[in-house]
């Protein structure tokens, strides 16, 4: 959702992963076969204090600046009927190098390089050591990204989309060029249809497929380029290993209605495992880590998958669940609810302006609501997990106000239902909900669930009910005690957790609440209260179910052996995207500690990983009001 809108108290470490996180720079280690440590090519320098600013590179930043500036205003000349985007359409990108004067070129190149130098970071450097070590490729890994990670092309042959047939309108400078040119044009395509959920009348919308489709957002912004790299230094190839992109878009039981996707990621996995005669690697990233959980229930259960209780033991070697938000994110509510989030809600009063005349917070919030997708990520658990109005299990020491009071209203409107109170997060949701259209009611509550189910009965009771595949809390894990679960994700980076809201001023939109982006000080930064995480998934979401739910006896009755490799973000202060230290949500798939963790458990040696915790999450997680059952018992399988 990052590119929609485009803290921690920290513990010492336990064991550490590869006895690495001992020092702010990653390294690349070398594990005998004994299981002893030798540290070898360090990957990554410590951080140097931070150079001023050049006179040249501050003119050249100028200029730039001034170039982004001018087309910000050609859509605010554009609304006013005094410029015409259309001449746009011709243009290429690299062929505003030939308006650009060349001193300013070669400055923004040299800055460029400088900033490389800066920053020694081989894109093969984690393999190649990994390989020196003998590892090598050993199972079969399928990668399943995460929302909005897989490029999505126009197969309409309608005369509408023509002109874009087999060209991406999501994941490619294409769709930015669509986006100026014709933004109706272009939301009508990429929205699904309201009452179906599927494609509108005269679109068609596919997922872009192979490693093309993720590897790449757009030309230079990577996703899954540098994992897809390293892997292929140890010997993978499109013979062992497989992106299962997906359209994002799409509510989990739709992938298979219209695409079939389950149906075919089965059968890869099947062909993989028949072929290597090894067990196949599952790695997901963020929603995918969704979307592998629905696809362990649908491939079990009579009706659907068909393969019985013992599949997902006999085909999967370990799930790797990178980032995964399993318990939701909370900027999914403000997206939906009114459209924003924190990336609209700290703009300034010129981007809001022009932001609001390309695309308002309500065309914002009904494109997203027309993703069925995105919705599977409102948050899962109710107050047990997120807290209520008084008390959240993450509410920090010396905090003025809880996490649990999901949205505060900051002013008494008579009249108005909300005035009174302020809303938990399953109240949040229901207020969405009430307010929100019946396409879209019918939609969530159709596809989704966000309860929890509190004995094995309650568990055994939702098998074959597909909304409730997708929330851990309600399911259990499939019967695979040999499986191996990985939890790899990111901390320290501020993260949503709550919002202020007040009533919306404008008398054009639907919409009737909105951020109050006055509100600064006291935790809150332009109305959003954040917490600790990745930047984008709380650290409470993607952390409970690795460090306490799944070893809760009805969620995980096999006793599948679990993980936890947290990584704190340590930014590189020359690389935009974060450096080999990241933490963030998706540059994390650049991180070096992470390619080197994929390549193991993917090379079989997984075992000689330990689990490095850094945060509280061991502490938060016993605060969550989630138990054992009174009495625990065996569980049918």
């Amino acid at each position: 959702m990052k590119s929609i809108a485009m803290l921690s108290r920290r513990r010492k470490p336990t064991q550490t992963a590869v006895e690495a996180e001992k020092t702010q720079s990653d390294t690349v280690l070398i594990l005998s076969p004994t299981g002893t440590s030798n540290v070898s090519q360090p990957v990554s320098s410590e951080a140097k204090p931070k150079p001023r600013l050049s006179k040249r590179r501050g003119f050249s930043m100028f200029t730039i600046g001034g170039i982004v500036g001018m087309l910000a205003a050609a859509f605010v000349l554009q609304d006013q009927g005094m410029m015409n985007l259309e001449a746009l359409a011709d243009i290429r990108l690299d062929a505003l190098a030939d308006v650009i004067p060349a001193g300013i070129l070669k400055e923004a190149t040299d800055i460029s390089q400088r900033e490389k130098d800066k920053v020694p970071y081989d894109a093969f450097s984690v393999g190649l050591a990994l390989k020196a070590e003998g590892l090598k490729a050993e199972h079969p890994v399928i990668m399943v990204p995460g929302v909005i990670s897989t490029g999505l092309e126009s197969w309409g042959t309608e005369p509408s989309s023509r002109k874009w047939f087999r060209k991406r309108l999501w994941g490619s400078w294409h769709m930015l060029r669509a986006l100026v040119v014709d933004n109706a044009l272009w939301k009508q395509h990429i929205m699904l249809d309201k009452e179906t959920g599927l494609d509108p009348p005269g679109v068609k919308l596919r997922a872009a497929q192979g490693f093309d489709a993720t590897d790449f957002f757009i030309t230079g912004y990577w996703i899954w380029n540098k994992i897809i790299e390293n892997l292929a230094t140890i010997g993978y190839d499109p013979t062992n290993s497989f992106t299962a992109a997906y359209d994002w878009r799409l509510s989990y039981i739709n992938l298979e209605t219209r695409d079939q996707y389950f149906t075919r990621l089965k059968t890869y996995i099947e062909t993989a495992h028949r072929i290597a005669g090894k067990k196949v690697v599952l790695v997901s990233h963020s929603m995918g880590s969704q979307v592998a959980m629905f696809f362990f229930k649908w491939v079990e259960t009579e009706g659907y998958g068909g393969g019985g209780s013992a599949w997902v033991e006999t085909h999967i070697e370990a799930f790797i669940n990178i980032s995964g938000c399993m318990l939701g994110a909370a900027k999914g509510v403000p997206a939906v609810i009114s459209g924003e989030m924190k990336d609209t809600a700290q703009l300034n009063s010129f981007a809001v302006y022009g932001l609001e005349k390309f695309f308002s917070r309500q065309e914002r919030a009904e494109i997203l609501r027309a993703m069925p997708g995105i919705s599977s990520m409102l948050p899962k658990g109710g107050e047990a997990v997120w807290g209520n109005l008084t008390w959240a299990p993450d509410d920090m020491e010396g905090q003025e106000t809880t996490y649990g009071a999901f949205i505060k209203f900051t002013e008494v409107v008579n009249g108005t239902e909300h005035s009174s109170k302020n809303l938990t997060v399953s109240e949040s949701i229901d207020y969405l909900l009430k307010y929100a259209e019946p396409w879209y009611r019918k939609a969530v509550l159709e596809s989704y669930s966000h309860g929890i189910a509190a004995s094995r009965n309650e568990v055994e009771a939702n098998e074959k009910i597909p909304s409730k595949w997708v929330n851990p809390l309600e399911v259990r894990l499939p019967y695979a005690p040999s499986m191996k679960i990985y939890c790899f994700y990111g901390i320290g980076k501020p993260t949503e957790r709550s919002y202020y809201y007040r009533d919306s001023r404008d008398p054009q939109s639907k919409l009737n609440i909105t951020i109050d982006t006055s509100i600064n000080g006291g935790g809150s930064d332009h109305g959003v209260v954040v917490g600790e995480g990745d930047g984008t998934v709380s650290l409470i979401s993607a952390g409970y179910m690795c460090a306490k739910g799944w070893k809760i006896h009805r969620y995980n009755p096999a006793k599948i052996p679990i993980k936890i490799y947290e990584m704190p973000h340590e930014p590189s202060t020359f690389d935009i995207r974060g450096g080999p230290n990241t933490g963030d949500h998706v540059d994390i798939l650049g991180r070096q500690r992470l390619n080197e963790l994929i390549l193991r458990v993917a090379a079989g040696r997984g075992n000689q990983i330990k689990e490095n915790i850094l945060s509280n999450i061991m502490e938060i997680s016993e605060r969550v009001k989630i138990y054992e059952d009174a009495v625990a018992g065996p569980i049918a399988v």
